[in-house]
């Protein structure tokens, strides 16, 4: 009888966690499912990429990964954490020139044309539904809290994953922010947050509009969704293009290497500056998540002129050395004459100078 008790209860807990537990997100909006529902990459109840992405590891390699996740990798994390750049709040009154401050991970905040644009702003202090039990950020202080950010015109968003789209953050962020533009499926979750439906927009792939001057596009990436145990690939994932008279920059979001980079290159490029996915790798998940040399390709099919190597520097959430994305990027990039810039997290840099941060201050 107390095993049966003791199911039932364990039972209703996942049933109340699922349901009410507000980070793992909300339910699609009718609109927003209506919109799903019409676009050409929804099918079967679930959106796809553009070419075959398996995510199922065959059984010797899970055995391998875990043997590889118990033997641990010392390497994995700084020892003693990082520090970094304090970021001025008014940045946006010193001059009229693009600038760009990497917060960490995927978190950027750019300034183009004068318009001030946040992208995937995780502030958390983990990437997890439960940050008590989650990976930790590694450094004690963000360059920056959300409540001294200026004034945001927009938050971008590329996915639904917790290490781009964090519900503590969305709710300490929705009062400074005009407008959130995500993809097919999103809105939900931030409606359940307290987002004003009337400010939230959603895009599908190779969707194209103007925004306080700058046209935006949705562009394809080769990726997954999620937040639960249910709903994978129920909301879209896709990377983004901004573009205004004089400055045309790409921001990944996650992707594994795929022949979009090249469409993307073709229809919108050169870009002045690509903001490209570089860290959480591994052999065994290579199709949703480039390996370093894959990501510099992928600039270089974009016709980027400039790269910033982003989702690395913050969180441990794969099983590479916590500095082996960007030594990797780098090298890759002297080999083909790339051009690359490592700002520190905080740093803030002008867009269109001639000279670039590259310090290797991660050693």
């Amino acid at each position: 009888m107390i095993y049966l008790v003791i199911t039932v209860a364990i039972i209703a807990l996942v049933f109340l966690v699922l349901n009410f537990y507000p980070a793992l997100g909300g339910k699609k909006t009718q609109e927003s499912q209506r919109r799903i529902n019409e676009s050409k990459n929804f099918s079967n109840g679930k959106f796809i990429n553009q070419i075959p992405t398996s995510m199922d590891m065959k059984v010797k390699d899970s055995f391998k990964t875990l043997r590889e996740m118990i033997k641990g990798n010392s390497l994995r994390k700084p020892k003693g954490g990082i520090t970094t750049e304090s970021f001025d709040p008014n940045f946006n009154n010193t001059n009229m020139v693009d600038q760009i401050t990497w917060f960490g991970h995927s978190a950027l905040l750019l300034k183009v044309n004068g318009v001030t644009l946040l992208l995937d702003p995780m502030f958390g202090r983990s990437p997890s539904p439960f940050p008590l039990f989650g990976p930790k950020r590694y450094s004690a202080k963000l360059p920056i809290e959300i409540k001294d950010l200026p004034i945001i015109d927009a938050v971008i968003i590329s996915h639904d994953h917790y290490d781009h789209l964090d519900y503590v953050s969305v709710r300490k962020l929705k009062g400074k922010v005009k407008q959130f533009i995500v993809p097919l499926g999103v809105a939900g979750h931030l409606v359940r947050w307290g987002v004003d439906p009337r400010i939230i927009q959603e895009h599908d792939w190779w969707d194209e509009f103007t925004y306080s001057g700058l046209t935006l596009a949705s562009a394809p990436a080769r990726h997954f969704s999620g937040r639960g145990l249910t709903g994978r690939n129920t909301s879209l994932w896709c990377s983004w293009v901004i573009l205004s008279e004089k400055t045309r920059i790409f921001f990944s979001g996650d992707s594994g290497y795929g022949p979009h980079f090249k469409e993307i290159g073709s229809k919108y490029g050169p870009f002045d500056l690509t903001l490209m996915e570089c860290g959480q790798y591994n052999e065994q998940w290579a199709s949703i998540h480039m390996m370093p040399e894959q990501t510099l390709q992928a600039h270089l099919d974009l016709q980027g002129k400039l790269m910033i190597p982003i989702h690395w520097g913050a969180f441990t959430l794969a099983l590479h050395s916590w500095t082996d994305p960007v030594e990797r990027v780098i090298k890759a990039a002297k080999q083909l004459g790339a051009a690359i810039a490592t700002p520190r997290i905080g740093e803030t840099v002008s867009i269109g100078i001639a000279v670039y941060p590259d310090s290797t201050w991660w050693e």
